[in-house]
Formats: C-alpha cells, structure tokens, sequence
C-alpha cells in the first residue's frame, strides 16, 4: 500500500481559523442585509434575503475547514464535501496556475484528468516572504512528474527540484523558483496560467 504524503499547504488549525472568520463574515453580512429588507418588505422577505446571503458562505467556510490534499502514490486527491482525485501520471492537463489576492500571490499545480481538476498549492508569497510545501512533498512530487515520461512533467519536476536546490541553499523567498516564476505573471489579474513556453524557459535558465 502507498505511503499517503499530506500536501496541506497551511496547517489545519489555521484553515479553521479562516473558516470561522469567514463564517462569521457571512453571518454578519447576512444579519445585515436580512434586516434591512425585513425592514422595508417584512419579516419572511429579510429572513429569505439572509438565507441567500448566509447559505452559500456558511458552505464556503464548511468546506474551507474539511479540505484536505494528499498525495497516494501516484494520485492526488482533494477532499472538501466529497473527495476528488487525478492520477498524475495519467492527467491530461498540467498547468501553473497563478493566483493574486491583494497582494498575496498562490503558485499552484493546475492538474486534470478523467474529468476532475485540482488546483494544489505550491506556495504562497506576500511581501518577500511566504509559506511553501516542504522538503519531503516536493521530493515526492517531483519523482512522480518525472515519473510521467514527458516533457511537460519534467519540466515541472525540474522546476521542483530548483526549488529544492535553492532552499537547501539558504536562499530568501524572493530568490527561489516558484517565487520568481509567480512574478513573470501580471498583476491585477485573479488567476492566470502561465503559458508553457514561459515556464519551460524559465525552468532552462536555472542553475
């Protein structure tokens, strides 16, 4: 049986946290607008307006705070309300998938393959510093891209490996692979893919 390599990027006290802060956000945005148009158009009217309002965020955060990513073998999987998964070696689609939030900056792994999509998480930069999977993940990772056979897993598990390279060099945030690649992306856009030739010659002009 496969070992299961955990791929959480933040820890699961911290997504909780985040979940409830997001819960709370809904309650109160919910309370908000339920009131006021409980206020103008009666009760049932403010408290379907709230219903909207709460319903869909209350669910965001639940899911927030069940997810959890791992890596079995050769399959990555994600679980939130249910749980998917996409062979690696197997998957149609490999992609970096750039993600901008006010100025927090997500690299991740966009995979796809028998019908599902996942987007995992590499890194996450603010400012010049971050939180980036650990040593033993990407390891794990990069062997099973190159695992692949072609050109685009190994790619990325070259880029991978240069990320390894460079933190056990003691490089700062801002001089590793993954933080200088998501840079290449513009900003003002939500998520972006970077175009394969991009990555490939970034990946080439590595040590």
């Amino acid at each position: 049986m496969s070992e299961r390599t955990p791929l959480d990027l933040l820890d699961p006290a911290a997504v909780r946290k985040r979940a409830r802060t997001v819960a709370v956000g809904a309650l109160i945005v919910a309370a908000a607008f339920g009131g006021l148009l409980g206020l103008l158009a009666g009760r049932t009217a403010g408290l379907v307006t709230a219903a909207v309002f709460a319903v869909p965020l209350l669910l965001l955060a639940w899911s927030e705070a069940r997810r959890r990513v791992w890596l079995e073998g050769h399959v990555l999987s994600v679980r939130a309300f249910g749980t998917r998964s996409v062979d690696l070696r197997a998957a149609d689609q490999l992609d970096l998938l750039v993600t901008d939030v006010r100025g927090t900056r997500t690299i991740g792994l966009f995979v796809r393959g028998g019908g599902k999509a996942i987007n995992l998480a590499l890194a996450i930069y603010a400012g010049t510093g971050g939180r980036e999977q650990g040593v033993y993940a990407l390891r794990t990772l990069a062997d099973v891209l190159a695992g692949r056979g072609d050109t685009r897993g190994l790619v990325f598990s070259e880029l991978l490996v240069a990320q390894l390279k460079a933190e056990a060099r003691g490089a700062a945030a801002a001089d590793r692979p993954l933080y200088r690649l998501g840079t290449l992306a513009p900003s003002g856009k939500l998520a972006q893919k970077l175009t394969p030739d991009a990555i490939s010659r970034f990946v080439s002009s590595l040590d």
